[in-house]
């Protein structure tokens, strides 16, 4: 009954389609290419011609990146990336899911097999022209695009460790500490674990126990190419894991704002789940600087900074600002004295979760990018701040510069 709801939802949305064209205008990805027609045309437009058990009237809405502007933009609510992914996921029941978006679906299975000892001959393949040119032959997946580096160690076998040596040492000590769980994600725990490894110091110098449930993918790579079924399945499990946390009160904290997205809107939206473990759970995960700015707001927030004297360029993602929460970073990083943070405005950097890895698409990503990538070299700065995994990943291979989450920022102040 649930799911009924929301799709005559959805319907209702488009029906406030006034054919204004601002989201087409607004579009970071038709204005660079003419295989995506606009969000209006395959959005609202086409949907009101897709049947359950037809034929997609336009399979070009699989050019839509996802990035959201056109829901920012719309001056009447149409919820057209929503509209976007369930065309998306229509044509992949019908043709099924392709091997190529199969594996960049299953980013969690892929750092599973190679982060470690074994990252050292990942990275080399990952980096090795030749392989590239092959898989991208073989695969589809670009040779250019911005592949990370596995790390040699997961960030849950850093904090598992470093747990067991700060019980040791505290093993008859009481501490009555409020608790908040993390929800590292897929990124952290296998390509960036020193993001973790930031989050976890940060929230415990502000006197949280850090509790790292279990957790799998937040299914946003399958959601995002077509996969409901599989990505539901990801997205129940982080409910049943994550439930009895939201349940007792316990905050639940990521640093990675498509993670966080997911849980708290992307999943239940897209997949029609909108029971009461659901919504209890989205209603208690936060985005880690929203969370610190909510402690700072009453007064709890550890504000004793150490001076950082830089002027450094700031991106907000796509996902970021989905959340309809402002720029938290911005607002915490501020406090710290001498730091200057410059925000790019840019609508999107392209890469667009597994978009821009499409060999078909990987130009695409990057002219999209491209006014970004200019702001950032232009700043002449060597480092740049991003929430984002994969807007760093794509900003760093589009300028050159080194990047870093805003919170591995707020641990350097806090020294």
């Amino acid at each position: 009954m649930m799911h009924d709801h929301i799709e005559l939802s959805l319907e209702q949305s488009l029906d406030h389609c006034i054919k204004c064209n601002i989201c087409t205008a607004a579009c970071p990805v038709s204005a660079v290419t003419d295989l995506f027609p606009g969000p209006k045309y395959v959005g609202p437009q086409a949907q009101r011609f897709r049947k359950d058990g037809q034929p997609t009237p336009d399979e070009s809405v699989d050019y839509c990146s996802g990035c959201r502007v056109c829901n920012d933009v719309c001056p009447t609510g149409v919820r057209i990336m929503e509209l976007n992914s369930r065309a998306r996921a229509q044509i992949v029941e019908q043709k099924g899911l392709s091997f190529r978006n199969w594996i960049l679906g299953h980013q969690d299975w892929t750092g599973w097999l190679a982060c470690g000892p074994q990252a050292v001959i990942a990275n080399f393949s990952a980096t090795n022209p030749l392989i590239r040119i092959a898989v991208e032959k073989v695969v589809g997946i670009a040779r250019k695009a911005p592949l990370p580096r596995f790390s040699t160690y997961s960030f849950r076998s850093w904090f598992k460790k470093r747990s067991n040596v700060r019980t040791f040492e505290r093993s008859n000590v009481q501490t009555a500490k409020r608790q908040v769980v993390y929800f590292h994600g897929c990124s952290t725990n296998y390509y960036e674990p020193r993001v973790g490894q930031a989050a976890v110091e940060v929230l415990e110098r502000n006197g949280f126990e850090v509790i790292v449930a279990k957790q799998g993918c937040c299914g946003l790579p399958l959601l995002s190419n077509g996969a409901f079924k599989d990505g539901r399945r990801y997205y129940e499990y982080n409910l049943e894991q994550l439930l009895p946390y939201a349940q007792r009160g316990i905050p639940i904290v990521g640093t990675s704002t498509s993670c966080t997205l997911t849980l708290k809107e992307e999943a239940p939206e897209l997949l029609g789940m909108h029971d009461t473990a659901a919504l209890m759970v989205a209603e208690n995960t936060y985005d880690i600087f929203e969370f610190l700015r909510l402690l700072h707001e009453r007064g709890e927030l550890d504000t004793t900074f150490k001076p950082i004297d830089r002027s450094l360029p700031y991106h907000a993602p796509c996902q970021l600002r989905a959340h309809s929460i402002g720029r938290p970073a911005l607002d915490i990083l501020e406090l710290i004295p001498g730091l200057r943070l410059s925000d790019t405005l840019a609508a999107c950097c392209g890469l667009a979760g597994s978009y821009g890895y499409k060999a078909e698409r990987y130009q695409i990503a990057m002219d999209v990018g491209a006014g970004l990538f200019d702001f950032v070299r232009a700043s002449g700065s060597d480092l740049a701040v991003c929430d984002s995994e994969i807007c760093r990943w794509q900003i760093a291979h589009g300028t050159g510069v080194t990047m870093k989450h805003p919170i591995e920022i707020l641990r350097e102040a806090y020294g």
